[in-house]
């Protein structure tokens, strides 16, 4: 009988301890779809110096995951790192992560 307590007793502690760590696990980010298209809003920032638009800054955003895939695009590369995209992504408050 001691035995079948303290094997109940050590399943209730360890799904305890195994709720807590759910709980305290950081939740999920929904996945990005990285496409380069939703950054159109951008181009006049970026190619010219018209100041970004509210739609740009919200594609910056979304897509901000996505800028290392697109820094490593060669096709993409010369817009991710031109002065005039950082310079767009700091007004929009957004980060450009090191990749």
């Amino acid at each position: 009988m001691m035995v079948k307590s303290s094997s109940f007793f050590f399943l209730l502690i360890l799904s305890s301890l195994l709720l807590l760590l759910l709980l305290q696990a950081p939740a999920t980010v929904d996945a990005v779809t990285c496409d380069p298209t939703q950054l159109i809003p951008c181009a006049s920032a970026i190619i010219g110096s018209a100041p970004p638009s509210a739609t740009c800054c919200a594609r910056l955003k979304a897509q901000q995951p996505c800028f290392c895939q697109y820094e490593k695009n060669r096709s993409l590369r010369g817009y991710i790192n031109s002065p005039n995209s950082r310079t767009v992504a700091k007004i929009c408050a957004v980060t450009f992560p090191s990749c």
